[in-house]
């Protein structure tokens, strides 16, 4: 339990897992690999925190907010696949979509919200090839979406 641990050290919770909004399943497990779908940020099941495109409603700031909020979403859905977070042996990849206003360019800024979080609390295996994509819109107009690859330990 030492990355929950971590977690409360920095004043954060594990909230509930989402759940698919559609004909999915939020994580599968292949080997040692743990591929874990989309989310949005949407903690708990309450509304998003912050709405619209990064760049015009929604600022790089708020933008890095909603990133870690995917990322804590992560978290907890990996917590329900392996029943403890230090399981995870490392972070392999993670791919951030961010709605973008017209010429907004700053993805990368805003997907380290969920690549901080990561290396917080895992140190130097928090760390993951990545990809930050600027979109033209995402579902229910959420500023942010990630998914990640984790490699479990044996």
């Amino acid at each position: 339990m030492e990355i929950e641990k971590k977690l409360a050290t920095l004043g954060l919770q594990l909230p509930t897992p989402p759940q698919p909004a559609a004909h999915y399943i939020p994580f599968v497990r292949v080997g040692h690999l743990l591929f874990v779908g989309g989310n949005t940020g949407r903690l708990n099941g309450e509304p998003h925190t912050h709405v619209g495109k990064v760049g015009d409603k929604v600022t790089l700031e708020q933008g890095y907010e909603m990133a870690r909020c995917c990322a804590l979403n992560h978290l907890a859905i990996i917590k329900s696949a392996l029943g403890d977070l230090d399981r995870v042996e490392r972070f392999v990849k993670l791919i951030g979509y961010v709605n973008v206003a017209p010429g907004f360019t700053k993805m990368p800024q805003v997907v380290n919200g969920a690549s901080d979080l990561f290396v917080e609390l895992w140190g130097e295996r928090g760390e993951h090839a990545r990809a930050a994509v600027g979109v033209a819109s995402l579902a229910n107009d959420a500023p942010v979406e990630t998914e990640v690859i984790v490699q479990i330990k044996d």
